[in-house]
């Protein structure tokens, strides 16, 4: 097997784990929260302040933690080194945060902070070396489209995995803290086997970096904005994030207190993730004919038309299951776009700058997911409050309106974020195939590749 491949399916299969664990925190926390720990609503709305604003805070530390991967020289490299230390102490705390301390009120939302705050620091660390890795093994665009693809279809399925997986186990084993603590452990001990992979699997292709250099933060602040082309994305990327993120966080509410039938869910989740996984899987083909342009525009218009024919749709799944697979589709697509909007401005950034910064510049996608999660988590958290959802103990209990509200927050409120996204894209971003080949013949010249 060539090192090409090699790389393609070790980097891939690394994230099947810790997707997992990012889904289970970042999508039923909140649910551990109202339906498991039953926080009442003066102590949800502590913790909806604090999620919200514990991940605009750790985002803004992601650019330092940048530099840090980008300055760090060992005899494994720069990257896996912070992979492992970032999995493994992110293991730990995403046990803790589903673990019953026995506080509850203020009491909980100190110890909340600090370990919540902890964990976004460690995962942060893991996810910025391991997504910075992906320019390190490739110049080659088409083999990027192929490499990201793999990747986002490992990251997907853990996904999934965890979406359909993680409430069936829990209800099987109680639904209570318990079970919730069970279930963290055995994300963490997957996150972590499936890393391996990627630790000991890859191998990165030293001639493209050939001039190595340290970054101070001051040079940070020169790679992060005047790096025109980062910058657009980063706010692409960021919108995008907030829309679908918040729908997917509103996910096992709605089919709990709209559709009234919890076990639908996993369902819904499972015919989703079964389109998105094959979407991925030909995302290649559909890329050697069209350009990233056209993808972008094609998905961006399926995107709103599931979302419009899900709001209108009655609770019936073949309507809802149509519209989301239109959804997930132009979802699936938009994903590894992105991903290579932000490879492609590593390169560009040096030809610009004469610097190579990759987890400098990688840092900038989970500063956006953060902040997407920071965003959708104050979205979801105040409509749950308001629409009665969070003082509900039947669906039966939630109103009309309330159901209403809900359906506003979660299927028309992200129509905005995302359309905004592309219209971001479409007015600034630049780099398409030809200026990203003169790039790359422009730094050979320069010596900063090796031919």
């Amino acid at each position: 097997m060539t090192y090409s491949r090699r790389n393609r399916y070790t980097f891939g299969l690394g994230t099947i784990g810790r997707d997992m664990l990012y889904s289970l925190v970042s999508m039923y926390f909140m649910y551990y929260l109202t339906d498991v720990l039953n926080l009442s609503d003066s102590t949800m709305w502590y913790m909806t302040a604090a999620l919200t604003v514990l991940r605009i805070f750790d985002a803004v530390n992601d650019p330092i933690m940048g530099v840090l991967v980008d300055n760090t020289r060992s005899r494994w490299g720069k990257f896996k080194p912070w992979i492992a230390i970032g999995g493994i102490l992110g293991g730990i705390l995403t046990v803790l945060l589903f673990t019953d301390l026995g506080l509850r009120g203020i009491g909980y939302v100190i110890s909340f902070i600090i370990i919540y705050l902890s964990w976004d620091l460690t995962y942060g660390a893991n996810d910025i070396a391991y997504w910075s890795m992906l320019p390190s093994l490739t110049i080659d665009q088409k083999e990027r489209e192929k490499t990201g693809s793999f990747a986002r279809i490992c990251a997907n399925a853990g996904m999934y995995v965890a979406v359909i997986g993680i409430p069936e186990v829990g209800r099987a084993l109680g639904d209570d803290t318990k079970a919730w603590f069970i279930v963290a452990v055995g994300v963490v001990v997957l996150s972590l086997l499936f890393l391996c992979f990627t630790l000991f699997g890859v191998k990165e292709d030293k001639s493209i970096n050939v001039r190595a250099e340290t970054t101070s933060l001051k040079e940070m602040f020169t790679v992060l904005f005047k790096n025109d082309q980062l910058m657009y994305t980063a706010i692409s990327m960021a919108l995008f994030m907030i829309g679908y993120t918040t729908t997917t966080s509103f996910g096992l509410y709605f089919f709990k207190y709209a559709f009234k039938d919890e076990g639908m869910y996993s369902v819904f989740a499972g015919i989703l993730g079964v389109t998105q996984l094959t979407s991925l899987s030909i995302f290649p083909l559909f890329a050697k004919k069209y350009t990233r342009k056209q993808l972008y525009t094609f998905s961006t218009i399926l995107v709103v038309t599931g979302y419009i024919i899900f709001f209108f749709s009655p609770m019936n799944m073949i309507p809802i299951g149509i519209s989301g697979v239109l959804l997930f589709i132009g979802e699936a697509f938009i994903q590894v776009l992105m991903l290579m909007f932000l490879a492609d401005t590593v390169e560009y950034g040096q030809w610009k700058l004469g610097r190579r910064n990759e987890s400098t510049t990688f840092s900038v996608q989970p500063f956006i997911n953060k902040i997407g999660g920071a965003i959708s988590s104050g979205i979801v958290g105040a409509t749950l409050i308001i629409s009665g959802i969070n003082a509900a103990r039947t669906p039966d209990d939630v109103t009309e309106t309330g159901l209403l509200i809900m359906k506003l927050s979660m299927l028309i409120l992200p129509i905005f974020f995302i359309v905004a996204g592309y219209l971001v894209y479409r007015a600034k971003f630049k780099i398409d195939k030809e200026l990203f080949d003169k790039i790359v013949s422009e730094l050979k010249e320069r010596g900063d590749f090796a031919e």
